[in-house]
């Protein structure tokens, strides 16, 4: 998940240069419409629903707040998501209410023997998702028009619209699929479980994610955010029995703690790109 979730970080800062701090909102929502929907059209039908809903109000966000923002410093347009963030999540949080809402459980939570461990189904549905996600967006960003049209902008947004790139379309294709991805994160997590309002938090895991993988990496958002997945549980596991002084629940700081660790060495990330200034 936190993979999904760094992806969706990933595209829209290789499209526009700025970090969304919004994600966390757009995975909370596609979350909670599939609560609303699930029990009327099905667990899969309410998701592919919820994911639609979600990537048309990454395109009104992107286009209403976030378009006219063109131009202006970096540092105002991230602000400006991190005020979408708690205005969405507002909203959200009004049709959660004081209760949780179940999101509906596919799988019926068994499990799978696995080399022979037990193995909860909807964490395979979770690992099979990030890969077909994946998968979709390598062949998208190679094989498609639009996908060598967002590539294009990434690297050189002047040179691309020179080139003919309508560089608007490519802003609101990005928003899209990024807070689609979020949705689906969103959606999985909740799976088999229930949402209440504070699943939001597990999206701030995905920023070390990005950070140790690589800002502009979509290869180093995936590595990031199963590095950062792994580090957590194996810590989560075996803290308290070899290094208890650390103290409980060290394990939600082992991201930023490993993130940290990373930029000690290099400070673009694992595959990021390096960027050398002359002055």
């Amino acid at each position: 998940m936190y993979a999904l979730l760094a992806l969706g970080f990933v595209i829209i800062y290789k499209s526009m240069r700025v970090i969304s701090f919004a994600q966390p909102a757009f995975m909370l929502a596609g979350a909670v419409i599939v609560t609303y929907l699930s029990d009327d059209v099905g667990f899969w039908a309410a998701a592919a629903l919820a994911v639609a809903a979600v990537a048309v109000l990454g395109l009104g966000v992107e286009r209403v707040a976030i378009r006219p923002m063109v131009g202006r410093p970096v540092f105002v347009v991230a602000i400006i998501t991190l005020g979408l963030d708690i205005l969405i999540r507002v909203v959200v949080g009004g049709f959660i209410g004081l209760d949780v809402r179940q999101v509906g459980d596919p799988w019926k939570l068994g499990t799978v023997g696995l080399f022979g461990v037990d193995v909860q189904q909807r964490y395979l549905a979770m690992l099979g998702a990030a890969v077909l996600c994946v998968l979709v967006l390598f062949l998208f960003f190679r094989y498609t028009r639009y996908g060598l049209a967002m590539r294009a902008a990434s690297f050189d947004q002047e040179s691309a619209l020179a080139q003919g790139v309508d560089v608007g379309r490519v802003f609101a294709i990005s928003w899209a699929m990024g807070t689609a991805l979020a949705a689906i994160a969103g959606i999985l997590v909740g799976a088999g479980t229930s949402v209440d309002q504070n699943i939001w938090i597990i999206a701030l895991k995905a920023l070390p994610a990005i950070i140790l993988g690589g800002l502009d990496s979509l290869g180093g958002a995936v590595v990031g955010g199963l590095a950062i997945g792994v580090a957590e549980a194996l810590v989560g596991t075996y803290q308290a029995d070899h290094a208890p002084w650390l103290g409980e629940n060290f394990a939600s700081v082992t991201p930023y703690a490993l993130m940290l660790a990373v930029l000690l060495v290099r400070p673009y990330g694992l595959f990021g790109t390096r960027e050398v200034e002359r002055v």
